[in-house]
């Protein structure tokens, strides 16, 4: 017997509208889904322990020959994302020799930030990576990074810090829109489950586009699950794209590009994207 295809999902609500209207009855034992944090979701790939899902953009790229990416599918945003802040004592402008203190569920971000102090800003930054808890993060460092409902909840409790929403800082400095996960699916996997993974493709693309026309069911749901209001979850669903098209990759294929001159990548990696009926090579950028 074929065994079912065990599908990733984050543990964060920037996600739900691609699995919102999921029909998962229609797939009955011929799947399973397994809820963990973008790190959890990026080692579960790379073990082989999960056949596709969202996983971090930065780890897409540390496994570019192994992954291929479903078509027009992620969690980007061009400008303010609002679940990715860093939190800070002091002004950005006076961050150059702290000490702060990284989320341990992130990749992209964490690597997203480097890439804007560094690159941009030019600072020499000391780091530690730390569990979620914004209180304990602060205690030893000048400013702190959290991301999805962590960083939304800790936002929402206010207090005198610095508040800095990353996407908006790339944006600023570069223009592009920025790709923080994206759905991809191990190769391994491909001959064995081609017909059903098309299925479930075609399942996520008609919840992101039910989710996009009906947008009231998902706002109901996150403010009985998650509280705060209605217009503060309008704002951040609104601010969020779930496509993954020419806008979304030129931005994503610019930050590969920055962290290989980081050293944070040994490449700038290739997108190579899967849609039912083929497969989609893209473009390698070079340094």
């Amino acid at each position: 017997m074929t065994k079912s295809l065990k599908i990733g999902q984050i543990l964060y609500t920037n996600v739900l509208p691609v699995y919102f209207y999921f029909e998962q009855e229609r797939f009955e034992d011929r799947i399973e889904f397994i809820r963990q944090v973008p790190a959890q979701l990026n080692a579960a790939m790379a073990q082989g322990e999960i056949d596709l899902g969202p996983i971090s953009s930065f780890s897409y790229a540390e496994h570019a020959s192994e992954y291929v990416a479903l078509a027009d599918l992620s969690v980007s945003a061009k400008g303010r994302v609002g679940s990715l802040f860093l939190f800070s004592k002091k002004p950005i402008e006076q961050l150059n020799g702290s000490r702060i203190a990284l989320t341990n569920t992130s990749a992209t971000t964490v690597n997203l930030l480097k890439i804007v102090l560094h690159k941009f800003y030019e600072y020499e930054i000391s780091y530690v990576t730390q569990e979620p808890v914004l209180e304990e993060m602060l205690q030893e460092a000048d400013a702190a990074l959290l991301i999805g409902d962590d960083a939304i909840d800790a936002k929402r409790r206010g207090g005198d810090l610095h508040v800095y929403d990353l996407g908006e800082l790339w944006h600023q400095f570069t223009g592009y829109s920025m790709t923080f996960a994206i759905w991809a699916v191990r190769k391994a996997v491909l001959a064995e489950h081609g017909s059903l993974l098309a299925d479930v493709h075609a399942s996520f693309l008609a919840s992101k586009e039910k989710t996009r026309q009906h947008t009231g069911p998902l706002i109901d749901y996150v403010l009985a699950h998650f509280g705060g209001d209605r217009e503060e979850w309008t704002r951040y669903f609104q601010g969020l794209q779930h496509d993954f098209g020419d806008e979304q990759r030129i931005g994503l294929e610019y930050y590969y590009r920055c962290a290989a001159e980081l050293g944070l990548l040994p490449v700038p990696a290739t997108v190579d994207i899967w849609q039912a009926g083929g497969r989609q090579t893209n473009t390698t950028l070079t340094r």
